[in-house]
């Protein structure tokens, strides 16, 4: 007599990928977690700039800001509640961003091991602006850090006082090294926009010259204004209109 065997599925479906980590892998699910962090991180950098345009209205008003930022919900959120819940967004997006942007430029190296034999100007143009986001992203990241010791924990300013943010941006301002990294950070920041834009059109397959430079002149003004934006608190507090 025969005795009766269990049939088991086959291993592939016991651990079937999901979907998440399907569009993971795949390059257009990449190329939408680009798309999708570029948009949160762009939405801040737009409020950010606002705010710290405010303190061109003087001590009062901008420390009063930085503290309405910590008191954002109050009684139903503690003290920098929603502030922290922005600060993990922002770094959760940034970390799925470089990641994203590192993996697929990895897989364009391996799809192209044999450099181009003609280049013409758009594929200078091109690998241009390449070159510009993998630096500019780099840039970036390390202002982050630097940006954090220097007007978060005040590690870098050795001239802060905790609780007078508006007197700290001064101190950070009043050096030539402060000044420095800031405006290099900035220019970064403003050719990677301008350049994300233009790839993000290509990824999302816009192929009308219409449409495209439209988008451009868009993505050139929207950098143009942030750049000026971020770079008039440095160069207003090195020529004493804020002080």
């Amino acid at each position: 007599m025969a005795l009766a065997t269990r049939h088991k599925p086959p291993a592939a479906a016991e651990s079937s990928p999901s979907v998440v980590r399907l569009l993971w892998r795949s390059t257009i699910g990449k190329k939408a977690v680009m798309a999708v962090t570029g948009l949160v991180m762009l939405a801040y950098l737009v409020a950010h700039m606002l705010g710290n345009l405010k303190i061109f209205f003087g001590p009062d008003d901008f420390n009063g800001y930085a503290h309405w930022l910590r008191t954002v919900g109050e009684p139903a959120l503690g003290y920098e509640w929603l502030l922290w819940v922005v600060r993990v967004v922002l770094l959760a997006a940034v970390v799925l961003h470089g990641v994203a942007a590192y993996q697929l430029s990895r897989r364009d190296i391996a799809a192209r091991p044999v450099g181009y034999a003609h280049r013409g100007g758009a594929r200078r143009r091109s690998s241009f602006a390449t070159r510009t986001m993998r630096w500019g992203g780099v840039i970036l990241a390390l202002f982050i850090v630097w940006h954090i010791l220097d007007l978060t924990t005040l590690t870098v300013n050795p001239n802060a006082e905790a609780g007078h943010p508006y007197e700290n941006v001064v101190a950070s301002f009043s050096t030539w090294y402060g000044n420095t990294i800031y405006i290099v950070a900035m220019l970064a920041l403003g050719l990677h926009l301008r350049h994300g834009f233009d790839a993000a059109a290509r990824s999302l397959g816009v192929t009308s010259a219409r449409a495209a430079r439209g988008l451009r002149a868009g993505a050139n003004t929207l950098a143009l204004v942030l750049t000026v934006g971020f770079l008039a608190v440095p160069f207003a507090v090195m020529t004493g209109v804020v002080s």
